[in-house]
């Protein structure tokens, strides 16, 4: 468990940050600019949750502990200083996600076009938190062309992103009152 007993060090006042294996980076990096991108899709699921009750209320709070879990896998380097028994993301919580996914896909509309962000607020937060996690899983994909990562964090992200499009959808009457993009109508 993470202790802290002041929240300011002054450590970053350079524009660098530790890792978990100890290691100065630049605040800036690719490793960093990943997991903030994380951290941020969990904040704008932290908006969601304040629109949501019961089940999907609980899937988006164990989301949030994995999201933590994937910042702490990113931040010990694979190989690193301190990577032996570091905290990573494992393929059952992928599997959770896939099964949540198949659930709610079970229950929802067919898709008679592609859906614009909104319907309501947790679903138009959920859009929002799709999109950073889009965003991550770019950093996540840039970082593993030059350092080795856990490829389940991909996978993670990845999946991720497709159970908030659902969740979103199930959200919004399980499709019912998704907002639907209309091609061409303003012109």
């Amino acid at each position: 468990m993470v202790t802290l007993t002041k929240i300011y060090t002054r450590g970053g006042d350079t524009g660098e940050t530790s890792l978990g294996s100890g290691d100065r980076v630049k605040k800036h990096d690719v490793r960093v600019a990943a997991y903030g991108t994380s951290d941020e899709a969990n904040a704008v699921i932290g908006l969601a949750r304040l629109h949501t009750e019961g089940e999907a209320d609980a899937m988006l709070a164990r989301i949030q502990n994995d999201l933590f879990d994937l910042g702490a896998d990113l931040c010990t380097p694979e190989g690193g200083n301190r990577s032996n028994g570091a905290l990573r993301v494992v393929q059952e919580q992928v599997d959770r996600l896939e099964s949540e996914i198949d659930a709610m896909n079970d229950e929802l509309a067919s898709l008679t076009s592609f859906i614009l962000p909104g319907g309501s607020p947790a679903s138009s937060f959920l859009h929002l938190a799709r999109t950073v996690a889009r965003r991550c899983e770019r950093l996540l994909t840039e970082l593993s062309d030059t350092e080795e990562i856990n490829p389940i964090t991909i996978k993670y992200i990845n999946r991720l992103s497709d159970h908030l499009f659902q969740l979103s959808r199930k959200l919004n009457d399980n499709g019912a009152t998704d907002v639907l993009w209309v091609p061409g109508a303003n012109r």
